[in-house]
This record gives structure tokens, sequence and C-alpha cells, in this order.
């Protein structure tokens, strides 16, 4: 039996999730990368698996207070947040404090596909609920909006260019993962220690 939500159209997105993590991991250079639970830390370490990336295994909405505490700690890095409309739900507190205390080398990726994707692609009230009129509202200094693909790109090289703390939505379509798509083989200890030697190394 079938126990999934039904899913609500969503206003004509276009993106699809692998397109759009393909985009970010071909261009980023040396910035660190805070990825979320889930499919976000899948596919970024299926695509492109590098010592500046930290993948979240677990602890569901923290990628955002974690990585906020890397830009607030190491200011001439920029810190890459890989999010996902689930996971900015569960910590919704960690926007407005982004905005208190705004890290300008901070950029804030939101891959909203309006559903639970990991758990049974049950619907999120992202479907109803601008976020990033919650990010707006909660201080951030640079606010994008993405619904098609052929934008992406030059925004998120705008993102990674301002001064921040920048948040950029990007509405992708709610879809399956890819077949095969392979889970984070690293242990959590390997994870946090080449990050680690990483940034020692920058």
């Amino acid at each position: 039996t079938d126990t999934r939500c039904p899913v609500p159209a969503q206003g004509g997105a276009r993106v699809k999730t692998t397109a759009v993590l393909k985009t970010i991991m071909e261009t980023l250079k040396e910035e660190l990368v805070v990825a979320a639970n889930g499919r976000v830390s899948r596919e970024a370490f299926a695509l492109k698996d590098r010592p500046q990336n930290f993948y979240m295994i677990g602890s569901m909405g923290l990628a955002s207070s974690i990585a906020l505490g890397l830009a607030l700690t190491l200011p001439q890095r920029k810190v890459v947040i890989l999010d996902g409309d689930g996971n900015v739900l569960m910590n919704l507190g960690g926007l407005p404090q982004i905005g208190e205390l705004l890290p300008p080398n901070l950029v804030h990726i939101v891959i909203d596909n309006e559903t639970y994707g990991s758990t049974g692609s049950q619907a999120t009230i992202s479907r109803k609920i601008p976020l990033e009129e919650i990010a707006r509202a909660s201080g951030y200094p640079v606010v994008e909006k993405v619904t098609e693909e052929k934008d992406f790109k030059l925004t998120l090289e705008r993102c990674l260019e301002k001064k921040g703390p920048s948040f950029l939505l990007v509405k992708v379509e709610a879809e399956e993962g890819p077949e095969g798509l392979p889970r984070v083989s690293h242990s959590p200890v390997v994870i946090r220690d080449r990050f680690m030697e990483a940034i020692r190394r920058s």
C-alpha cells in the first residue's frame, strides 16, 4: 500500500535536483560545504566527493547551525550550506540567528522540492509558505529565488560573490532520486577528520 501523502502541483517548477547539485559542485572551488542529511548529502558525495564537504549523516535541520559556526570562526573562508526545505523547517530558528549575526561569508542554498523526499515524499508546508520570505524577514541581506534551470548558475555565482549572508531558494521538481544513488560511505569520524584537515591546510 502506498502511504505517501499526495504532493500538490508546484507552480511550474522545472528544475531537477541533480542538475542543481551538479552545477553547484562544478562551480565550487575551495569553499567549505555543509550538506544536509538525506539526498542532498548523497548526491553531493556521488557528484564530487571532496575533503571540504561535511556530510550530515543525521541531525536533521542542523546543517545551517554548523555552517553558521564555521562562518563565524573562519571569516576568511566562504561557507556554503546545501539544505532542503524539510531541513530548514526542522530548524527555523537557525534563520533569524543567521540574520542577527550576519556572517558575510555564508551562502545558504535551499533545494525546495516541497516534500520530505527521504521518508516517502510527504508534502512539506513550503508548498504554501515561501521560505525565501522567511529568510528575508529573518534579516538575510541577499535573498534570491530560482524556478528555472537556465537562471540558476548566474544566480549562484552572484550569491557567491556578494557580501552575505545570502539565501538562494531553488524550486525543484518532486522526483525520485537517481537509481543506485550511493550512501555516503565515509564514517562520521572520517568525515570530521578530513574536513578539519582541509580547514587547517587553508
